[in-house]
């Protein structure tokens, strides 16, 4: 079940479009490495040792054959190859390699990604901070939360944060009527 929350957003690329209401998905859990890896144990009768070691020596070996300008398929989880980030120069002959200002990790999810949507459910839930909020007020015994100021703790405006997009790229919502924003929803913590 996938937890959601509504909120009005402005279309970034369109600033005088009124605001929409948009979904965002909300992290119910942050499961780490070692509860992944026993969930995986569970699942195919190994052992968890086995598990860790086959997950660590993947992404040791992933970042190895990355780094060495090798696309590498993985059937149903997808495929990883690397993207750069530059600074450009006024020609080919003036690049050089200190232009070069980043290395990205690029993943395509493959055949057990596809279709999410129709395997998902959905719950809409309140807000992080109207939940926060609403706690606190019934712990202080409140009967009333103001929402709009909880909202507005700490970031200056009545959006809720939200995650970066990048609007070309279809798996993360981005398109005609998602707008991309800029920030990062608070994370719960372990």
């Amino acid at each position: 079940m996938i937890n959601y929350s509504v909120y009005m957003l402005p279309n970034q690329m369109n600033k005088e479009e009124a605001p929409k209401a948009y979904a965002k998905a909300q992290v119910k859990e942050v499961m780490t490495f070692r509860q992944f890896v026993a969930h995986i144990a569970e699942h195919g009768g190994h052992k968890r040792g086995q598990v860790k070691g086959v997950l660590s020596d993947t992404c040791s070996c992933l970042v190895e054959q990355l780094l060495e300008g090798k696309k590498i398929l993985l059937d149903d989880l997808g495929n990883f190859w690397i993207s750069l980030t530059s600074m450009g120069a006024e020609n080919c002959e003036a690049f050089t390699s200190k232009n070069i200002t980043g290395v990205k990790i690029i993943f395509t999810p493959g055949e057990d990604f596809e279709n999410l949507l129709g395997r998902a459910s959905f719950n809409l839930v309140a807000s992080r901070s109207a939940q926060a909020a609403t706690l606190k007020a019934e712990k202080k015994g409140e009967e009333t939360v103001d929402l709009a100021a909880a909202k507005n703790k700490g970031n200056g405006s009545t959006e809720e944060p939200t995650e970066p997009t990048d609007p070309s790229d279809p798996g993360n919502g981005g398109g005609e009527d998602v707008p991309p924003v800029i920030g990062g929803d608070e994370e719960p913590t372990v």
